[in-house]
């Protein structure tokens, strides 16, 4: 573990369908040292619903493909020295009207792989019985403030939480209160985080039981500002820190050919983020995928601005996406809208505090796409201080920050609207498919082919520059498909194995410059 069971890295490689259930066994012992502490089981991530049982005892279920959860396990250790956990995995793939993404079980084109059971790290941890679960850091720059909500495991009203802020190991800022209450914190002039210079504060958080710190944990946060503003021709762009930005990046799907949903290493998830930062992008689309907390910390620390998607699920609805208010939004069951809400919020706890998350995308297209109107409006109540991209290429209605429009293969801007930012969430997919790189031999799929690196570079280049004259005619973000190929698609930057780049990597950095900096001429 972790590594989907249908990846080679899983040593199983074999398909498991809605038809069967997967089942993890394993022996693991507790270090006497934690003795007198709890003891919490974490899971990254289990596609889709997961049983956990500890030494035979059943002791609950998440659902969910993409968000981490815990259990507290400490009633049900044994004395002795071996403990017995078993998980158990049932996941329907494209069955059932689960948040899936790109998984089918016939993949072909735009279609994958499934990905079933535990794709990301599971540990266990010793904790104090009132211990800190989740930290929500939101900044507001105008004001030079940070306000800072920290949720602990077992509420209590005389339990206190401490906040320090810190910077070079000197604490600038801090607040006591309790749990689950809004902390505020002023640091005057601070640093901010941007794209050049994504500067991070460090942060210590704690919890005390009468004079007694009972639990203890490091973090950061940074200081940064995403908002939109009208230009002085009256274009509605976005801002970074109050300063116009134009967002330009690859569409990051997050596959790789071992490991499926997960990268082989560490190192492998932050090369990724690395090699679009050195192409001159200042964006990732993160398409339609959820990725483990680290690459996000990575996107944290190397200033790369993060728009995330919601994994899509439920699909079959009709799409009419050259129509402003048209198509048709799905009619989903209670069910599937209790699924999709509930993941949803997950997904946007689990990355609320990223400083380089800056976009919420609830659909993409018109894949699943449901009360559109509701769904941003719930998602930008539930956090004020980000955009909302409510269906990137989907069925267009007058909700959210900007208006998204998709286009293939070159860049068009056929509708606009003055009241929101318009953005290209979706263009290109210049295709190369290179022979010792391919997922497949055959039907390897792109939206134009070309013939060797040149070619690819020169159509580009092409599209770009059609790109710089429609940021002045509005756009405000761009989203270019794609940063690899992914199995059979071949309009990756990069060949699936990352191992060959397929443009003249000077001249891709050099043009994305130029449509970046377009906008402040």
């Amino acid at each position: 573990m972790p590594f989907a069971i249908e990846s080679s890295l899983s040593g199983v490689q074999k398909e498991v369908g809605s038809a069967n259930e997967l089942w993890y066994k394993r022996e693991f012992t507790v270090p006497s040292s934690w003795r007198n502490r709890s003891v919490k089981l974490n899971f990254g991530a289990v596609d889709w619903r997961a049983d956990v049982f500890v030494n035979d005892v059943f002791i609950g279920t998440h659902e969910g493909g993409f968000t981490p959860f815990a259990f507290d396990i400490t009633p049900f250790l044994s004395n002795k020295a071996s403990q017995k956990l078993v998980v158990r995995v049932w996941d329907p793939t494209d069955d059932g009207p689960q948040p899936r993404g790109k998984q089918v079980k016939r993949p072909e084109g735009i279609w994958y792989t499934p990905v079933t059971g535990i794709w990301q790290t599971v540990w266990i941890e010793p904790v104090a019985k009132n211990h800190i679960t989740h930290i929500k850091a939101i900044p507001d720059i105008d004001s030079n403030t940070m306000a800072v909500t920290i949720a602990t495991a077992q509420p209590c009203a005389t339990d206190i939480v401490e906040v320090k802020l810190l910077e070079n190991g000197k604490v600038i800022s801090s607040a006591k209160g309790l749990a689950g209450k809004e902390l505020r914190m002023s640091v005057q002039n601070p640093t901010l985080w941007d794209t050049e210079n994504p500067y991070l504060y460090d942060m210590k958080v704690s919890v005390s039981s009468g004079n007694r710190v009972v639990d203890e944990v490091k973090s950061y946060t940074a200081f940064r500002k995403i908002s939109v503003k009208a230009d002085e021709y009256g274009i509605m762009r976005m801002q970074l820190n109050n300063k116009d930005l134009f967002h330009f990046g690859p569409l990051d799907q997050g596959w790789w050919p071992d490991g499926l949903f997960t990268a082989p290493t560490d190192e492998a998830l932050l090369y990724d983020v690395i090699k679009t930062k050195e192409w001159g992008y200042n964006m990732i689309r993160k398409h339609v995928k959820v990725e483990p907390a680290r690459w996000y910390y990575h996107c944290d620390r190397e200033g790369m601005l993060v728009w995330q998607d919601m994994p899509s699920g439920d699909m079959g609805n009709q799409w009419e996406w050259h129509i402003h208010n048209g198509g048709t939004d799905k009619k989903r069951t209670q069910k599937s809208i209790d699924i999709y809400n509930k993941e949803w919020k997950e997904i946007m706890d689990f990355c609320i505090s990223s400083p380089s998350v800056v976009v919420w995308v609830p659909f993409n297209e018109a894949w699943g796409q449901f009360d559109t109107e509701r769904v941003a409006a719930w998602t930008k109540e539930y956090d004020p201080s980000r955009l909302v991209n409510p269906a990137s290429g989907g069925n267009h209605r007058n909700c959210g920050d900007m208006i998204d429009l998709h286009h293939y293969p070159g860049p068009k801007m056929f509708l606009y609207d003055a009241a929101r930012v318009n953005v290209l969430g979706e263009y290109g997919g210049i295709g190369l498919p290179l022979e010792g790189h391919l997922w497949q031999t055959d039907r390897n799929w792109g939206y134009v082919q070309f013939k060797n690196s040149d070619e690819v570079t020169a159509e580009y280049i092409k599209y770009a520059k059609q790109l710089k004259d429609l940021v002045k005619k509005g756009f405000s973000g761009a989203v270019y498909t794609q940063t690899t190929d992914v199995e059979g698609e071949v309009n990756g930057i990069m060949t699936y194995d990352r191992k060959v780049l397929k443009m003249n990597e000077a001249e891709l950095r050099r043009i994305n410059q130029e449509v970046i900096n377009e906008l402040n001429k």
